[in-house]
């Protein structure tokens, strides 16, 4: 691991174990970006950089060079309207309207570990030996706006992050109207693009398009990462596959508006972007202030999209996540809520919870529907306290009944939003994000907290620690049911009304902040109608999210595959639930439930009562096959081998760090007659040790698992699965 600078070529060249990327300074002052890519020793990188004349409508910055146009010049952070046509890294508008600026080389600094970003999450280092930082100063002389651009590389994890800290050292106020968080070029627009798009109860879904000519983007302006889109980007080379070909990846760790794309030029290059979305965003920097914009964690593997995952998957298991939960397997747990929704008591609770430990489940979670007046979603979000008629002996006496059963217990929470039909919003109608004068559009009957108020964090920390200091509570479901509209604060003046989106982000962030540190051993869940905040943003405050609120078998091989381009898997809930399927009306088996559940934070959300005897066995089996499993597949490596998105069947395994264990799930979806016979091959083994399969005689090399295959099951029935596990011969 090394970031070197070359003061004759003024180079700068960062490499991790297999990574190189590398820019250098032009006399004028302009990052221009030379390469990214497979380590090179990078003994002649300047001379990759071409510098040359382009027709009149590209035009000079520099009359003394005019082979140089900044319209045709790869770059590291552009601006706009100082010669580059194309969308820019930043804008700045000035007290006398005018919004030219061009940040220019001023200084920079290279120094072992990696810094913690003001009030935003990020990946860490828990020693200086892990990473290298740069952190690269512009200038723009005639405002004194500097940008620090900081370049992280890892060693072990093959990424890079990238983020920049705007300072005002000038003497006039600034408008920050757009600051992204990287911005790259590439020399040519061989790629297709992939994202990671959806809707509530079918997010991720894997979309891929060969770039064109103009911009290509994804974004949210939902005031979240959203259901919709994921702030997540990756480009393909010609070729590439799951397994062959270069990829590379960038990810924005942050959980609000965000903007991605590409834009390709007249010559047909290809600029890489992300950061927060500049629409309806305006930042007042005044003299001396700063902003900082969130962190972007880019990858690139040589090895397909699969290598793309797993670097994205050890990085943000290890170096994203924290607390005692980083590297503790995660229980096994029953929620309430499609068994019962709102209508429950005490001991309805309890039996669901003793059917669960009848079964082997570890425990059990309380959903929406326990505080307040709380019998159905119109009311009482924001009056933390416990509804006495469901529970007249209070929560603690729920809590002491499950602990009785050996089980641990959590609970839901939706502290960012508020029910006008509320004892806080009788007390406080000015806390919701609103604008005055204007209808405040409710959606699932409830609006949105001003989290960019200091009197709305405080209340919530108060009232989500009191009821966490009440009782043992060892988990918290922390929900977050509506996007933004109406995006204002009763507290802000008029000039920093576009601020309140960021505003309350940074507010968010410093409420998770406060309660997770102050509760180190409760595991919090995030959840926004399921997937509709999976981002690493969330995750550095909470180790998992619900992937979903969809839970049909059927439906979560595509989202729990989408998800796992980014995200470990470590950090998907995944749950049996009851048939017909709540949200598609599906009829699957209990057993392929409960396989592709495996796959995930293993649990059920159904009413465990009801089960047959039959039933209770199958799920005993599947619960200590997880258990069994659960190291494997919450901290192995993850391999996918059969896309739900180009057939009817899907597979993916889960091998341990020594290559001893491997773990398979194969689901065929429809049914034909005269079935194909065919082989699944296996991924990730070592080729020279022999494996044994569960249940059947004789060992298969590794070599012969991963090149010539087995057989792949034959299935009488629509939506069958079947699973495999391999050990290695001592």
């Amino acid at each position: 691991m090394a970031i070197i600078f070359d003061q004759e070529t003024r180079v700068f060249h960062l490499q991790s174990k297999n990574t190189s990327y590398a820019f250098q300074i032009l006399k004028q002052g302009y990052p221009a970006h030379i390469y990214w890519g497979k380590k090179v020793r990078g003994l002649q990188l300047n001379r990759l950089l071409q510098i040359k004349e382009r027709a009149s409508f590209s035009p000079n910055p520099d009359q003394n060079q005019l082979d140089l146009s900044l319209d045709a010049l790869p770059q590291e952070y552009p601006s706009y309207g100082a010669t580059d046509f194309r969308s820019p890294a930043y804008q700045v508008k000035l007290p006398n309207g005018s919004t030219i600026l061009e940040l220019t080389y001023h200084s920079h600094e290279i120094y072992s570990g990696k810094k913690k970003l003001d009030g935003l999450p990020a990946v860490y280092v828990e020693s200086d030996s892990e990473a290298q930082t740069l952190e690269l100063t512009l200038k723009d002389d005639l405002t004194g706006l500097e940008a620090v651009l900081s370049y992280t590389v890892f060693e072990e994890h093959d990424a890079i992050t990238r983020s920049v800290k705007f300072i005002n050292n000038g003497e006039m106020t600034l408008d920050l109207q757009r600051a992204l968080s990287m911005s790259v070029d590439f020399v040519h627009d061989r790629f297709e693009m992939l994202q990671l798009s959806g809707a509530w109860a079918r997010e991720r879904y894997v979309h891929k398009r060969k770039l064109e000519p103009g911009m290509q983007s994804v974004e949210s302006r939902r005031g979240s990462s959203s259901h919709m889109q994921n702030p997540f980007l990756a480009l393909l080379s010609e070729g590439a596959t799951e397994d062959h070909g270069d990829v590379y990846g960038v990810n924005l760790v942050y959980s609000g508006s965000f903007i991605a794309g590409v834009e390709v030029d007249q010559y047909h290059s290809s600029r890489l972007f992300i950061g927060i979305n500049p629409f309806d965003f305006n930042w007042k920097l005044e003299a001396g202030a700063q902003f900082q914009t969130p962190e972007a964690v880019m990858v690139f593997s040589p090895d397909g999209l699969g290598g793309m995952s797993r670097i994205y998957h050890e990085l943000y298991r290890t170096r994203l996540v924290r607390g005692e939960f980083r590297d503790k397997t995660r229980p096994i747990l029953v929620n309430n809520w499609e068994a019962t929704y709102f209508n429950f008591n005490a001991d309805k609770i309890e039996a669901i919870a003793t059917a669960g430990k009848e079964l082997g489940i570890e425990m059990f979670v309380l959903d929406d529907g326990w505080f307040g007046k709380r019998n159905n979603d119109t009311t009482s979000l924001g009056d933390w306290f416990v509804d006495k008629n469901k529970l007249p002996n209070g929560l603690e006496d729920l809590v002491a009944r499950v602990k009785r059963l050996d089980m641990q217990f959590g609970l839901w929470f939706e502290p960012e939003m508020i029910s006008p039909e509320s004892e806080l919003y009788k007390a406080h109608p000015d806390w919701c994000l609103h604008v005055e004068g204007r209808r405040r559009s409710q959606g699932r009957n409830q609006l949105i907290l001003d989290f960019s108020r200091q009197d709305v964090r405080d209340y919530i920390v108060k009232t989500v620690s009191d009821i966490l200091s009440s009782a043992p509570i060892t988990y918290v479901k922390w929900d977050m049911n509506r996007n933004m509209t109406e995006i204002g604060s009763a507290l802000l003046p008029a000039d920093r009304q576009r601020e309140t989106a960021h505003r309350y982000m940074l507010g968010l962030y410093e409420v998770l902040e406060t309660i997770t540190s102050s509760f180190p051993h409760i595991l919090f869940e995030s959840c926004s109608g399921g997937g509709g905040r999976f981002d690493p943003g969330m995750l550095y405050y909470m180790p998992q999210t619900w992937t979903s609120d969809n839970t049909d078998a059927v439906s979560r091989l595509k989202i729990q595959y989408g998800t796992s381009i980014v995200y470990p898997i470590s950090t998907m809930g995944a749950h049996v639930s009851a048939i017909p399927n709540h949200q598609v009306g599906r009829k699957t088996s209990l057993e392929t439930r409960g396989n592709v559940a495996l796959s995930g934070n293993f649990g059920y959300e159904l009413d465990l009562t009801v089960f047959t005897e039959e039933e209770k066995e199958a799920v005993k089996k599947q619960v200590e096959l997880y258990k069994e499993v659960r190291p494997l597949v919450q901290f192995g490596d993850f391999y996918r081998l059969l896309s739900p998105f180009e057939g009817n069947e899907t597979a993916w395994m889960f091998v341990s760090k020594d290559k001893s264990e491997a773990f398979v799930v194969y689901v065929s979806v429809l049914q034909e007659a005269n079935q194909k016979l065919d082989r699944l091959r296996l991924k990730g083994l070592d080729p020279n040790f022999d494996y044994v399969l569960g249940g059947e005689e004789g060992a298969f090399g590794g070599d012969e698992l991963m090149n010539a295959g087995i057989q792949a099951p034959l299935f009488h029935g629509d939506y069958s699965s079947k699973v495999f596990r391999f050990r290695a011969v001592k």
